[in-house]
């Protein structure tokens, strides 16, 4: 199980963190993933770091202002997500998937053993 948290309202150029809490599972053997869907969109995959956390994939939209991180001890992975803009728009959600794909391939082909239920983020003045 997955859970994710952290989500809200914020304004444009704001920051979030989100949180991805994993139970009955042992993250560290798990790439993780944060995906989102906007209205009327289809899911993207937008970051994905491998379980030793030495590979990490960004999507191009998010790069520069999104940072993907892990911290295995507490079974839980991040997602920091600066400079917001309305298009960021979306809910977010977190999968974890056993580590047997690129972190590109997770992203792209949206591979997840556990998805979690999704945590929603408005951007907006």
């Amino acid at each position: 199980q997955v859970v994710e948290s952290g989500g809200g309202l914020v304004q444009p150029g704001g920051s979030l963190r989100l949180s991805c809490a994993a139970s009955e599972i042992t993250l560290g053997y798990y790439a993780l993933g944060w995906f989102r869907q906007a209205p009327g969109k289809r899911r993207e995959g937008i970051s994905c770091i491998n379980s030793s956390g030495d590979s990490i994939y960004y999507e191009d939209s998010v790069k520069g202002r999104f940072t993907i991180s892990r911290d295995n001890a507490k079974n839980t992975a991040y997602l920091e997500m600066n400079s917001l803009k309305p298009e960021d728009t979306a809910v977010y959600y977190c999968a974890a998937v056993w580590d047997r794909y690129t972190v590109r391939e997770m992203c792209s082909q949206h591979r997840g053993d556990y998805w979690g239920q999704g945590t929603q983020v408005t951007v907006s003045s």
